[in-house]
């Protein structure tokens, strides 16, 4: 039998008291109660937050953090019945604010919750509108009329969009910078309804989607500021999914394929992981969030008006059963 020492390269040390500083994995002897203990790190899941004011499904999200978050426009489609709602989390309710100034759904989202960016939406308008905390200016039109897109992007000054509708055949990224859209370098497989992260349009994931007729794709693609190079697939391919994160610390949750799912997975910068689903299956939801540990959700179909928020692993000291 292998000594932990040979394994490690250290022999367990023995305390009196919990260590301080602890690392997850890390295994000591606590000679007060004579155990054997270790630091683990629980999985993180997903916990009811306050619902949405309107319940819809098809709408744009835009957030650094679950705790401080839009969500905006919504079906469902088309127009008329889309909506131009604009709702304000605060990580507990949600409070209705500024309308956009065009009705849409189908609209994708990025930056934050005071300084955000609303691209595309339902009939391939291209409509794009800046949120600057309290209210929606008309912008330029995004260039490739279209919806379904995914975006990323810090702020209002510095927004992705890419991909996107019709036919589910555009590959196309457009990148705005507060006064103008830039086309840049399509990406490698050209689709519709995916999601998007990433906190800077250098630093971006484009992940999932669709083609027409409806192939639902698992491809995740990086962006560098110039060019996409395709990275490790998700271990279930999906379109209309949500998204929330940076490059290399991302959750992709939901989606449909073909009906709504609740699946959550883990990008860590090298491979995805299944984590805890959703509690509820959907797709289409508004999407917000810093990283892999912090994460929102809100709407989507079927016409929801759920919010669900994404909670940190737990962190906790276990005793080993050696008997």
């Amino acid at each position: 039998m292998s000594e932990y020492k040979t394994i490690h390269g250290v022999k367990i040390r023995d305390y009196t008291t919990d260590p301080d500083n602890l690392l997850t994995g890390q295994v000591w002897f606590d000679k007060t109660n004579k155990v054997l203990q270790f630091q683990a790190e629980g999985a993180g899941s997903w916990a009811t937050g306050g619902n949405l004011n309107t319940g819809r499904d098809s709408l744009g999200g835009a957030g650094a953090t679950r705790d401080a978050a839009l969500a905006f426009g919504g079906g469902p489609p088309p127009a008329p019945g889309a909506k131009d709602i604009t709702e304000s989390y605060n990580g507990t309710s949600w409070t209705e604010v500024a309308d956009l100034n065009s009705q849409r759904a189908l609209v994708t989202g990025a930056g934050t919750y005071t300084s955000a960016i609303a691209a595309g939406g339902d009939q391939y308008s291209g409509v794009a509108e800046s949120w600057n905390g309290s209210g929606w200016t008309s912008i330029t039109n995004e260039p490739n009329a279209s919806n379904g897109y995914g975006g990323a992007g810090a702020d209002n000054t510095n927004a992705l969009f890419f991909g996107g509708a019709p036919q589910g055949n555009k590959g196309m990224a457009r990148y705005w910078n507060g006064s103008g859209w830039t086309e840049l370098n399509d990406l490698n497989t050209a689709r519709a309804d995916l999601t998007g992260s990433g906190k800077t349009y250098t630093q971006a994931l484009a992940i999932g989607g669709m083609t027409n007729p409806s192939t639902f794709l698992a491809v995740v693609e990086s962006f560098n500021g110039t060019s996409w190079t395709e990275i490790a697939d998700l271990n279930a391919a999906r379109g209309q999914l949500g998204g929330a994160g940076t490059q290399t610390s991302t959750l992709a949750y939901g989606g449909r394929n073909p009906s709504s799912v609740a699946l959550t997975e883990e990008w860590n910068g090298t491979s995805w992981t299944e984590l805890n689903d959703l509690n509820t299956a959907r797709s289409t939801g508004a999407n917000a969030g810093a990283d892999n540990t912090n994460a929102l959700y809100a709407g989507g179909t079927p016409n929801s008006a759920a919010t669900e928020e994404w909670s940190n692993p737990t962190i906790s000291v276990k005793t080993v059963d050696i008997d």
